[in-house]
């Protein structure tokens, strides 16, 4: 369980208000819909927990768990290393574009904070969300399980809350969507601790083509 302190920060940066416009970006959901493949709340929930299973488990949370394990060490050359890769692995500019933005603006309000290390990172080309999310926790001394569970669910509310957004659906479609997706993060969160450097990856190619036809789309909510 996590000291108050650190709960209170995991939080805070999972909070939909914090100033980093993570409500800006759908990952493709927006084409999707557009598409046709999402058009009610089943079609909905399979699709984010289809992503999630295959791309948040595969590859946003083992980085984000080495991520923690870096900054724990103090050890910044190597979380530094870990951002750059997981930005390289965003298949699509707008992914690799929504990456860099996040990162850069979490920096921002880690600086605000007063977590001076974050500073660089305002600047630096290969900052990704995972790797200042990972660094809020460890100086929070939230622990990397913790942090690995608020990271997920800040991104399952994001998706949730673009699909309600699109459909549209109601608030009540929305809440059961999310009671759906939490009741797997525990087991997402588990999974990713287990996967070595050489099983880490996304493999969802569904997302990443919606992402494409995305940056070409003719009306757009969304900038991903």
């Amino acid at each position: 369980m996590a000291e108050p302190l650190a709960l209170l920060r995991l939080l805070q940066l999972a909070s939909p208000a914090l100033p980093i416009g993570a409500f800006n970006f759908s990952q493709g959901l927006e084409y999707a819909n557009d598409a046709g493949w999402i058009q009610d709340e089943q079609q909905a929930g399979e699709w984010i927990l289809g992503t999630a299973r295959h791309g948040l488990a595969g590859l946003d949370l083992p980085m984000l768990l080495r991520l923690h394990a870096a900054w724990r060490r103090d050890d910044e050359p190597r979380a530094r290393l870990l951002s750059q890769d997981l930005l390289a692995s965003r298949e699509t500019a707008e992914l690799r574009a929504e990456e860099l933005h996040l990162g850069q603006s979490l920096a921002r309000v880690l600086v605000e904070y007063g977590i001076e290390c974050a500073r660089p990172w305002q600047r630096f080309a290969g900052a990704s969300h995972a790797a200042l999310f990972a660094l809020a926790a460890v100086t929070a001394r939230a622990d990397d399980r913790d942090c690995a569970l608020a990271y997920a669910w800040a991104w399952a509310e994001n998706q949730v809350t673009a699909t309600v957004k699109m459909l549209p659906l109601g608030q009540s479609a929305g809440q059961r969507l999310l009671e759906s997706i939490r009741r797997q993060l525990p087991q997402l969160v588990a999974g990713a601790a287990l996967l070595s450097d050489e099983d880490i990856g996304s493999a969802t190619p569904g997302a990443m083509l919606a992402s494409c036809r995305h940056e070409t789309q003719y009306t757009r909510l969304f900038r991903s």
